[in-house]
């Protein structure tokens, strides 16, 4: 062996980058398990393609108001439009101008409504608004319900999580139809004298159909996540030192129980709507106020002659729908800790 192969032998190895190492070991440190996973969303191409669908839709639902009034060729409206004006009865009702006889027009670009004559774009907009509203609504109360329950069924022992266990398979046996079909008749019979109360209890009702028959599988859901999480090392410290149970609940379980919330609001959300334009298009949901389902149950009967007037609500209530599917999909990948994107 040469001096040279001793020497190559006896060098000590070049030094490592001691600055580039706490650089790297910040960025690892510095970031929460939620940092983290919107991080993932934002390489997501999926989902900033249905975050943004669903914002521009959910944007132009809260400005349906602005928007209606504000049109540049003229105001439009879910009022009746002059119907004798407008309609033909002798082709069968439809319009005199725009689609479908006649061609497309900015005062009305979706047409009208064959029946009262009122623009269809704003029966659309209020339509959209009233069916997300509803479906928010029910969602964040179920949600709630849910939470409560699960968490007080996975930590308790005995009579307590029996009791929630049972109401939870009880709801979960009783049909969702049957009680929509129970709930609406009782409704209407006890207010139809008077509309403006009417319209109100039909709101309240579909909500509370849905809030009733939407929290259990989130109780069910976050049951078995507390009752793994009840034996951990920090759950047991916190007891045996004295901590509230109300304070172990909300403060020490609910933290580790973000993920599977955001993943259930993210997939109730887009099931109460679709929920509720289900409903409606089956005269169980509102009929006071602007539904899309509503609108899809009269324009059935156009879909040959008329197929905008039936398309167009379709085609919006699929998208919004789809696009929170997918938004929903992308963040039960993005908060589960298994995943690697």
């Amino acid at each position: 062996m040469t001096a040279i192969d001793v020497e190559f032998l006896e060098s000590p190895e070049p030094p490592e980058d001691e600055s580039a190492a706490p650089e790297a070991a910040k960025k690892i440190a510095g970031k929460s398990p939620t940092r983290i996973a919107l991080e993932r969303l934002r390489k997501d191409k999926v989902a900033i393609a249905c975050g943004s669908i669903t914002g521009i839709l959910i944007l132009s639902a809260l400005l349906a108001p602005v928007i209606t009034k504000n049109w540049p060729w003229g105001p439009i409206s879910t009022d009746p439009n002059h119907p004798g004006e407008l309609l033909d009865p002798i082709n069968g009702n439809l319009p005199r101008i725009g689609p479908p006889i006649h061609g497309f027009i900015w005062e009305h670009p979706l047409g009208i409504d064959p029946y009262v004559a009122s623009d269809n774009l704003a029966q659309l907009l209020y339509g959209l608004r009233t069916d997300l509203l509803i479906g928010f609504v029910a969602t964040v109360f179920s949600v709630l319900i849910g939470i409560v329950l699960g968490l007080m069924a996975g930590f308790s022992r005995g009579i307590v999580d029996k009791i929630i266990t049972f109401f939870v398979d009880v709801f979960l046996s009783f049909p969702f139809i049957l009680g929509a079909l129970s709930i609406a008749p009782i409704i209407t019979n006890r207010f139809a004298s008077n509309q403006a109360a009417l319209n109100k209890a039909q709101v309240g009702s579909l909500i509370i159909v849905l809030v009733l028959f939407g929290w259990m599988g989130l109780a069910r859901l976050l049951r078995g996540y507390v009752i793994s999480l009840r034996e951990r090392e920090f759950i047991q410290a916190a007891q045996v030192i004295g901590v509230p149970t109300r304070k172990i609940l909300f403060k020490e379980l609910l933290p580790n129980l973000v993920a599977p919330i955001v993943v259930a609001v993210s997939l109730t959300f887009p099931a109460n709507v679709i929920a509720e334009a289900g409903l409606s298009f089956l005269g169980l949901g509102i009929t006071g106020s602007p539904s899309i389902g509503q609108t899809i149950a009269r324009a059935q009967n156009y879909y040959q002659s008329y197929p905008l007037y039936l398309y167009a609500p379709v085609f919006v209530l699929m998208l919004i729908v789809l696009a929170l599917n997918l938004l929903g999909d992308s963040v039960r990948d993005a908060f589960d800790p298994g995943t690697r994107r």
